[in-house]
């Protein structure tokens, strides 16, 4: 018996950091929704206990240092599992780019081994268990569009953007969320998005609404540190991108277009100095 699960990319319409909390994350308020650009998993038992971890690609690590690795590990200690499993990673989604590609690929797991195993666990369980992992996987595990609190992890479901392209473009540079939290300042922050006016534009379905409240604090720290991504991010914007932002913490910058007919041109722009560039639709429906 084979298990498959598809794990999307996620962008953040919105992130705002509010401060720095006693415990050493930052209380953050996001709005995040899921793209058409996904990794896809395969798992299958094994009759021995091990996790075997691996991947068409040879830059991802398949031991203790994979989150889907991390995923299967948690889930075999916690209900006691006695099975092994194999899971062969599909990677399309590019690493360490703000999309949450390793945090997506945890959730897909814990969703696909809940199955493969039986195990009935209900989302919000899954969830917690997500939450020991990193900030996002919960987010992961239920798809479609929420708000996130806290590190991340309390969400609250919303309505889905209205259907556009995305235009994905990510500079070959790796960024560490934890260097740009650590160089972040709120109190350099002079203005912050608005959580409230984001959600009312999702929620009236205007795309030119939506594209006007995009807001990312971390791009007073990233875009300092990298002169590439500001780059890429002025360049989308002058190729006729109808919104343009950083997704967490960088280095990757999305543009929403409403027209199909700009592609080619945003597409070919880009390409001329940047190799990865994806097009894709958002998820609008989980």
């Amino acid at each position: 018996m084979k298990i498959y699960e598809k794990a999307p990319a996620k962008i953040n319409l919105l992130l705002d950091v509010l401060r720095k909390r006693e415990d050493g994350y930052h209380e953050v308020e996001m709005i995040m929704t899921m793209v058409d650009l996904a990794d896809r998993l395969e798992m299958e038992p094994l009759s021995r206990d091990t996790i075997i971890i691996s991947s068409q690609v040879g830059y991802i690590p398949l031991d203790e240092k994979n989150l889907a690795f991390q995923a299967a590990r948690l889930i075999k200690e916690r209900y006691n599992v006695r099975q092994g499993v194999y899971i062969h990673l599909d990677k399309k989604i590019p690493v360490a780019a703000g999309l949450a590609g390793g945090s997506s690929d945890a959730a897909a797991t814990l969703r696909g081994l809940n199955r493969l195993w039986g195990l009935n666990i209900p989302e919000q369980e899954l969830c917690q268990l997500g939450a020991e992992l990193g900030s996002d996987v919960p987010f992961c595990v239920t798809g479609g569009t929420a708000i996130a609190r806290g590190r991340g992890e309390q969400l609250e479901p919303i309505h889905q953007p209205p259907q556009c392209w995305v235009v994905l473009a990510k500079p070959p540079i790796n960024v560490s969320t934890a260097d740009v939290y650590g160089k972040f300042r709120v109190e350099h922050i002079k203005q912050h998005p608005s959580i409230a006016a984001m959600n009312a534009a999702l929620a009236s379905g205007s795309f030119a609404q939506m594209c006007a409240q995009l807001g990312n604090v971390l791009e007073s720290v990233t875009l300092n540190m990298y002169p590439e991504v500001l780059q890429l991010k002025e360049s989308m914007i002058k190729l006729g991108a109808d919104g343009v932002l950083m997704s967490g913490s960088g280095p990757t910058v999305f543009g929403l277009v409403s027209k199909e007919a700009k592609l080619p041109r945003i597409y070919n722009g880009l390409r001329g100095f940047c190799k990865e560039v994806y097009v894709v639709r958002m998820l609008t429906s989980k």
